[in-house]
């Protein structure tokens, strides 16, 4: 009997030891996930880029498990310039890239293509607000026809739009209420805001629209807009994601907990890291300080 009794602990034991071996092997693969390494792009006209690159990589941080490098310029033209879009590789040591530069008055083709060539090849891409505003030449106040020498930043983001109303309140609702980006999210409205056009589209999948009451300073005169403010696009034959939202012209409005919970989810998706009920795959959940 007591031999028994013996046999029966050392099994015991063992199942025990082989129980906390698995839990530790689990443990030590979720810590061995590396961050999403991110870039920010930065800079150029009309916006406080200063602080928002800064408020953007904090929110990012606190949300998923990522190593946010930075590329600001401190430029405030509307030519602003990246020196690593010189280069070809540019985006080689990085998951995702995150446009947040205003640069409308860039227009080399070459520097462009170099851009646009990186998302072709398989880099995911957030595009922020101006980002939609930029590279942009030839008549491109109208819509750009499909592989035109100017249609190629809009293909890659998926939407073609020229310019903003008057800045005012945004009422935010989401129209894919299925897609993990934005499941669960409830409609807001923001504080004063620019709402872009939608010109054309290009491939995008629309996530939120924006309802803005538009005044007319000289008239008085208000009208009703409503716009495609958020979606997601594939891009190129890797079908590359792309996430892009045009609100965020404000501080308040980048620092919002809403708007960082989106474009954190945007990122997450756009790098295969978003499970479908919106939460960050294992392993990119923010780390614990």
């Amino acid at each position: 009997m007591a031999h028994s009794d013996t046999l029966m602990n050392r099994r015991l034991l063992l199942a025990s030891l082989a129980g906390l071996a698995a839990c530790t092997t689990f443990v030590t693969a979720a810590d061995a996930v590396k961050p999403l390494r991110v870039l920010i792009v930065s800079g150029g006209c009309c916006h406080d880029y200063a602080k928002q690159h800064l408020i953007l990589a904090e929110g990012l941080s606190a949300r998923a498990n990522v190593e946010v490098t930075q590329a600001f310029n401190p430029d405030k033209t509307t030519k602003c310039a990246f020196d690593l879009y010189k280069n070809k590789d540019w985006a080689k040591d990085f998951d995702v890239i995150i446009h947040d530069e205003c640069s409308s008055d860039v227009t080399d083709p070459e520097y462009v293509g170099n851009i646009i060539a990186a998302h072709r090849n398989g880099t995911p891409g957030v595009n922020l607000h101006c980002a939609m505003h930029c590279y942009r030449w030839g008549n491109y106040r109208e819509p750009v026809p499909a592989g035109a020498d100017n249609s190629h930043w809009y293909e890659m983001l998926g939407l073609q739009s020229t310019g903003h109303g008057p800045q005012s309140p945004i009422t935010i609702s989401y129209v894919d209420t299925q897609s993990p980006i934005v499941k669960g999210f409830t409609g807001w409205t923001t504080v004063n805001e620019e709402l872009y056009n939608n010109i054309s589209f290009l491939g995008a999948h629309a996530l939120a629209k924006g309802h803005q009451t538009q005044v007319d300073k000289k008239t008085g005169v208000s009208k009703e807009a409503e716009t495609v403010v958020a979606w997601t696009n594939e891009f190129g034959p890797h079908k590359t994601r792309i996430f892009s939202t045009t609100i965020g012209h404000n501080n308040d409005t980048v620092g919002d907990a809403r708007y960082l919970d989106m474009v954190t989810r945007g990122l997450l998706w756009a790098t295969g890291k978003l499970t479908e009920d919106g939460k960050p795959a294992a392993g990119y959940e923010a780390k614990q300080k």
